[in-house]
C-alpha cells in the first residue's frame, strides 16, 4: 500500500497519537518523516508548506497540506468511510463532532490550563484561578462520568473519531489533574479510556499514558 501521505508530528503529542491511532484503524499507511522541534519546523522547506511551523502537518503527495490535528484526523477518516470512524449517517457524524469539541474545550482546555498554571507558564500563580478550573473541569467530567455509565462507547458499539480523540484527551488529564483519588470517582471514565486506548488496533499508536498519584499543585520555587 502506497503512503496516504507524509506527516510530521511527535509522538509526546495528544493530537499526534490520535491521528495514528485513526490511520492505523483506517488501514491506512503513514510516511512518518524525521521531525526535530525547533530545528526541522523552522526549516525554509517546513515553512513554505507550513508558514506557523505548527505540528502535526500532513502534506498529501499531490501537494494537499493540513495543519491541526482535529481537521488532519477527520480527513484521514474520510479517506476510509467503512471504518466507521465518522459514523454510519450524517446525525452520527454531527454528534462525533460534538464530542470532539466537548473533548477539547470541557476536558483538554482545563487540563493545559491547570498545568500551565502551576508549571509558572502564564504569571504568578492563582490559587483562586487554579480552582476555578479545576471546578469547571469537574462539571464537564461529571457528565461524562454519566452518559458512560449507560454507553459503552460514545457514538455507537464501535469506535469512532471521536472515541479516539476523548480517549488521548483523557490519556492527557491522567497525567495532570485526575490523580488517583480523582481516578476513583470516575470509574466509568477510567473503564472507557482503558478500553479505548488497549483496543489492540491502536494500542501501539497511543503507547504509555502517565498517570500521576496525586493532580499537580504549584510548588514555591527555591532561590
Amino acid at each position: 500500500m502506497a503512503p496516504t501521505g507524509t506527516f510530521y508530528g511527535d509522538r509526546r503529542q495528544r493530537q499526534t497519537k490520535v491521528i495514528q491511532a485513526v490511520a492505523a484503524i483506517a488501514g491506512l499507511e503513514l510516511e512518518i518523516a524525521p521531525f526535530e522541534f525547533g530545528v526541522t519546523n523552522k526549516s525554509p522547506e517546513f515553512l513554505t508548506k507550513f508558514p506557523l511551523g505548527k505540528i502535526p502537518a500532513f502534506e498529501r503527495k499531490d501537494g494537499f497540506t493540513l495543519t491541526e490535528g482535529a481537521a488532519i484526523a477527520r480527513y484521514l477518516s474520510s479517506v476510509a468511510p467503512e471504518s466507521g470512524l465518522l459514523g454510519s449517517s450524517i446525525e452520527e457524524a454531527a454528534k462525533i463532532d460534538q464530542w470532539i469539541h466537548f473533548a477539547e474545550t470541557e476536558i483538554q482546555n482545563y487540563t493545559d490550563r491547570v498545568y500551565a498554571l502551576v508549571e509558572g507558564m502564564t504569571g504568578d500563580y492563582n490559587k483562586a484561578a487554579h480552582d476555578v478550573l479545576v471546578k469547571n473541569q469537574l462539571r464537564g467530567l461529571n457528565y461524562l462520568e454519566a452518559y458512560l455509565s449507560t454507553h459503552t462507547f460514545l457514538i455507537n458499539e464501535s469506535i469512532t473519531l471521536a472515541d479516539v480523540t476523548l480517549a488521548a484527551t483523557i490519556g492527557r488529564t491522567v497525567g495532570v489533574t485526575l490523580g488517583a483519588a480523582e481516578r476513583a470517582t470516575f470509574p466509568h471514565i477510567i473503564a472507557f479510556f482503558e478500553k479505548v486506548t488497549q483496543d489492540s488496533r491502536i494500542a501501539p499508536a497511543f503507547g504509555n499514558f502517565e498517570r500521576v498519584e496525586v493532580s499537580v499543585a504549584f510548588k514555591e520555587k527555591t532561590a
